[in-house]
């Protein structure tokens, strides 16, 4: 809490010892679910193929390379120019962007009365005017689609959805408008982007131009599998000069994939054979990661195809007016980023729906146990540690009984709280109201701190959260809502069979994860305790 210095500087010079030591009561007590391990300071994750990407990106810069961002959509002529007798087979693959058409819409004299009578008014000869002028100028592109009903709008001196509701009812071409195809297409290969990227830039750079980019391509599968996506991210790069040769590619997949832990490469001839590459130049790479040696996946000899690379053909650079050769290397970073993390499965190393395994930590599943109902006032959580202390020191006295635990006001009200055990020959609190909330082998238990259950606490993770410190939160909770009504209350613990019977909380996540792993949840035994308030 917020405290004086003047004021505190002044007591320190009087008596030192004695402000130190009332230097507790400037510490604000926190609930129980403001205490550790329920209040934590977690940290993020983040995604393994951006984790892949962003590694790929620092290795291009260590070797020189600049980055470079290529064009997303590239027209399907452009495919024909760089792919030659390919293009079709290239375009197959590709996705065909298409838009909404500009439809030519009249306003007739019967369409006027529709809209007058959604409007509840006639038009002006003026407003129709208007209106036909800004549905023309749409149809030239001169107003957007999303500026359409503002426009429309400010010219009738009508509410934006009312103007929707027009175009709606009294315009069906625009409900009727289906996408119409156009030429370009979503790049399904960084090669379609670098061709135009690099037309331009020999006029303007001094060789060598090293570019990479390392960004999203698009291919139009089948259906997308554990091997392979409809979308997908490409590293790639480019070298660009008088000279150069297979060597380079064969250089600069080795100074890129040894930063990643391989340590043996492969160089072989791809059978494919693309005619945007000079023949005999198209190479696959294949590395060796000591990590794969004997892994339960494919890669288990350690060998995996990782990259290819290859020299442009001049045939497809002179489409470009492209005078010197360029050495384009590429590699996917799905398959690296399966390579990494020991994936069997793009889809679920890429996106979370597709996941199988869940784990949680003990520490994790500790967090995710919280007290339902808590004390909302400072008295409310005086209230509750009151009882816990009654219960600390008086549990083992002789019922019936009564102790006085806390005397104050209450939301305007003078309020007495009391611990009590009305029943004979027993005792204040049951023998399970000191059992703590623990979780130990991934199973949560409700135990009590005897030599018994030493291991447990040792090696598991406590909430600190006791059977007495969730019930007196609900029994302080409850005296605040009944004081703020006027009435007395009175809270009961009897046995606990559940955690909602002690005032526990288990996040929906965490009780999925026990039921799924066949983990426990034992929280259970008699408590036998009573709260009660009365108004004085």
């Amino acid at each position: 809490m917020k405290f004086d210095p003047n004021q505190i500087k002044e007591a320190a010079r009087e008596d030192f010892d004695k402000t130190w030591q009332q230097g507790r009561g400037y510490l604000g007590r926190p609930s129980l679910n403001e205490r550790y391990p329920r209040n934590s300071y977690s940290f993020g994750s983040v995604h393994p193929i951006f984790d892949t990407i962003q590694k790929l990106r620092e290795a291009y810069v260590r070797l020189g390379f600049n980055e470079a961002m290529n064009p997303v959509m590239v027209d399907a002529q452009d495919v024909y120019r760089q792919f030659g007798s390919e293009a079709l087979a290239v375009l197959d693959r590709c996705f065909y962007l298409a838009g909404l058409p500009r439809p030519d819409i009249g306003i007739s004299d019967e369409r006027i009365a529709q809209i007058n009578a959604l409007l509840s008014r006639e038009l002006t000869a003026e407003e129709v005017e208007a209106f036909r002028q800004i549905l023309h100028s749409y149809k030239k592109g001169q107003v957007e689609g999303d500026d359409l009903v503002g426009e429309i709008a400010k010219a009738l001196s009508a509410p934006d959805a009312l103007i929707g509701t027009v175009l709606e009812r009294v315009f069906p071409e625009f409900r009727g408008l289906k996408a119409e195809a156009t030429t370009r297409t979503l790049r399904s290969h960084m090669t379609s982007g670098w061709f135009l990227s690099l037309s331009d830039l020999h006029y303007r750079q001094k060789l060598p131009i090293r570019l990479f980019s390392v960004d999203r391509c698009f291919r139009r599968e089948q259906a997308e599998d554990a091997a392979r996506l409809m979308s997908y991210y490409s590293a790639s790069c480019v070298i660009m000069d008088e000279d150069v040769s297979v060597e380079d590619g064969k250089a600069v997949a080795d100074g890129l994939l040894s930063q990643f832990g391989f340590q043996k490469f492969q160089f072989r001839p791809d059978e494919k054979r693309s005619k945007y590459y000079i023949p005999g130049t198209q190479i696959e790479v294949y590395a060796y990661h000591p990590g794969l040696v004997g892994s339960a996946t494919k890669y288990s000899s350690g060998w995996v195809e990782v990259a290819t690379f290859g020299i442009y053909s001049p045939i497809a650079l002179s489409q470009y007016d492209i005078p010197y050769p360029v050495m384009n290397l590429g590699l996917g970073v799905e398959r690296l980023a399966m390579i990494l993390h020991n994936s069997q499965d793009v889809r679920a190393l890429s996106y979370p729906q597709f996941q199988t395994g869940w784990e949680l930590s003990p520490r994790e599943m500790a967090q995710m146990i919280t007290v339902d109902n808590t004390p909302c006032t400072p008295e409310g959580q005086a209230i509750a540690e009151s009882v816990i202390g009654v219960c600390l020191e008086q549990g083992d006295a002789a019922s019936p009984c009564e102790f006085l635990a806390w005397e104050g006001e209450l939301f305007g009200r003078r309020i007495q709280v009391s611990v009590v055990e009305p029943e004979e020959n027993t005792k204040l609190c049951g023998p399970a109201s000191l059992n703590e909330i623990v979780v130990h082998k991934k199973n949560i238990m409700g135990i009590p701190r005897t030599p018994r259950w030493e291991e447990a606490f040792n090696e598991g993770v406590s909430t600190g959260i006791r059977f007495i410190d969730s019930f007196a939160a609900l029994a302080a909770y409850e005296v605040e809502e009944r004081a703020m009504a006027g009435e007395e209350s009175e809270t009961r613990a009897r046995i606990v069979r559940s955690p909602a019977d002690i005032n526990i909380k288990i996040h929906p996540a965490l009780e999925r994860y026990i039921t799924s792993y066949k983990h426990k949840m034992d929280l259970r035994g008699p408590v036998f305790t009573t709260v009660r308030s009365r108004l004085l």
